[in-house]
């Protein structure tokens, strides 16, 4: 049905108020003093299918390479486009414009199923969690606080081999592999560096931000270095693209030209393919995996940028074996969405067989993911801390999840030892504040909580023997909206290695709060933001 143009033009400016509301609420990374060598780039931009239907979107495509003209970005301009805030913004407004325009024309087009069932799901899960919070803040959470707490009881902890047959049931079954963390940017990037230059026949990248940093645009470099030699794909969301790159990190070398696209600095002149995850309803990719010869793989909380490089407490895990042929497939199937024969290059990718190998190689291991219409992560982490009877330790950025909130403040009260860390120094002001108004409501339910001295971006939980880690949060989006990739485990190797290197570890240099924070009206607004839309 042709849509009237006064709709058109109403969806269209909406569209991009919203777009330019994300760029707003970019990041600022903490600074490093390491210089890494001086880069420039200028912007090709992308192209389009015919759009004749579509006047609206084909005038903003126009308006948005203007705006890269403007900033002396455009193919065959000799300027460089330079880190000016007047050309930052230039191609904030271009690429917010072009995003939302993707979202609103092209999504339905190439991926209708996609977009129908993010739309079906945004509705249903954002409706269920408005009640839900309504419901936990003025009953639940009231009558469980009217008991005392009790002592911690030290109990036996959960039956592990039970639960994981349970869990074979609530989300799938486990597979193999070896499991290797690597904590922080100095234990994972030299060597995730060293298996890209490794690489005999492939490379794959799916990473929510691939930052246009100095250090970044190292790592692009030798990407389009290797793809002379191996195939090399990256999968890149639209919105992290977005995020990714509006502000420069301090501590960069002062001449420095980031490259405005860093799609297009990435492909020009190399034979590296680089697609962008659509965001239907402005949805988004949050998984960052990576894939090396289809045998060792990567996954975990750190995007291709200098603050997971330098400053950021994080995690990755790096895996091998027959784990690693779902993490491919899972990456397959993605990258073949992203195409621009959309919904239906996914399913005849998800037809594809894809035969896990046999080999009996490592510990019992679990992928567990969430996608719009199938919340493994969320139920896992539920029905874990339901059962829990000895400890939960938790390690994560952003804390805004209301059942969650519930369920370990009843676990507390069972007499389990729960224990959450967060960021000391976060980098979202609104989940910052929804992170405080979180740590008044554990602390009147005898949780204790620590502070991470400086930006932690772990995502890492041990719940009476079974850890899980990964890149969702403990967010609406990560465990209900966006796509997102955990492991989980209740090997004793690798699960007494994360409790000794990250968790105990952690507690040891992090501050206890023992008093509540002080809260105003914008923390309460931005907790009601946090769980309603971030």
């Amino acid at each position: 049905m042709q849509r009237r143009p006064l709709e058109k033009t109403a969806w269209t400016l909406a569209g991009i108020a919203f777009a330019m509301l994300l760029a707003a609420c970019a990041s600022t990374p903490e600074p490093d003093p390491t210089p890494i060598p001086r880069y420039a780039s200028t912007f090709v931009p992308t192209s389009y299918p015919d759009l004749s239907d579509y006047p609206e979107l084909v005038e903003v495509i126009d308006e948005s390479e203007e705006a890269w003209a403007a900033a002396g970005a455009l193919p065959g301009e000799e300027s460089q486009a330079s880190s000016s805030v007047q050309t930052r913004r230039a191609a904030t407004a271009a690429h917010a414009t072009i995003l939302v325009g993707k979202a609103i024309y092209i999504e339905p087009l190439v991926r209708p199923f996609s977009t129908l069932k993010a739309l079906y799901s945004l509705v249903i899960k954002s409706t269920a969690s408005f009640a839900r919070r309504m419901t936990i803040g003025s009953v639940q959470f009231a009558r469980l606080e009217d008991d005392a707490i009790p002592d911690i009881t030290n109990g036996p902890g959960m039956d592990l081999e039970a639960w994981e047959s349970d869990l074979d049931e609530l989300a799938g079954t486990a597979t193999r592999g070896t499991v290797r963390f690597l904590i922080d940017g100095p234990e994972f990037f030299p060597r995730f560096i060293e298996t890209i230059e490794e690489a005999e026949e492939s490379v794959d990248i799916r990473t929510y931000i691939f930052d246009n940093d100095d250090y970044a645009v190292s790592v692009a470099d030798l990407l389009r270095e290797r793809s002379e030699d191996v195939d090399v794909r990256v999968l890149l969301d639209g919105i992290g693209a977005l995020l990714g790159t509006q502000v420069d990190p301090e501590g960069m070398p002062a001449d420095f030209r980031p490259p405005i696209s860093m799609p297009s600095y990435l492909e020009r002149g190399s034979d590296v393919r680089v697609r962008t995850s659509g965001n239907p309803w402005l949805t988004g990719d949050h998984t960052k995996s990576t894939i090396i010869d289809g045998k060792v793989a990567f996954l975990g909380g750190m995007n291709i940028g200098r603050e997971y490089r330098y400053t950021w407490h994080d995690l990755m895990v790096e895996v091998s074996g027959p784990i690693v042929d779902v993490l491919q497939r899972d990456l397959d199937i993605a990258w073949s969405k992203a195409s621009w024969l959309g919904d239906a290059a996914m399913l005849v990718s998800w037809m594809k067989s894809t035969r896990e190998r046999a080999d009996d190689v490592g510990d019992p291991v679990r992928v567990l993911v969430t996608r719009d219409h199938d919340s493994q992560i969320y139920r896992a982490k539920l029905a874990a801390i339901r059962r829990a009877q000895s400890f939960i330790y938790i390690e994560n950025s952003y804390f805004s999840d209301d059942t969650i909130l519930l369920e370990l403040a009843k676990a507390r009260r069972r007499g389990v030892d729960v224990r959450v860390i967060l960021p000391a120094d976060g980098n979202h002001a609104p989940l910052n504040y929804s992170n405080q108004v979180a740590i008044n409501v554990m602390l009147r339910n005898g949780i204790r909580v620590f502070l991470y001295p400086g930006m932690s971006h772990v995502k890492a939980a041990i719940i009476d023997g079974w850890a899980i880690v990964g890149s969702a949060n403990f967010d609406k989006l990560s465990l209900q909206i966006n796509e997102e990739l955990n492991i989980a485990t209740s090997s004793p190797a690798p699960v007494a290695d994360l409790m000794e290197r990250v968790f105990l570890a952690d507690f040891a240099i992090s501050e206890e709060i023992d008093s509540p924070v002080d809260l105003n009206w914008t923390h309460h607004f931005a907790e009601f933001v946090s769980d309603e839309i971030l």
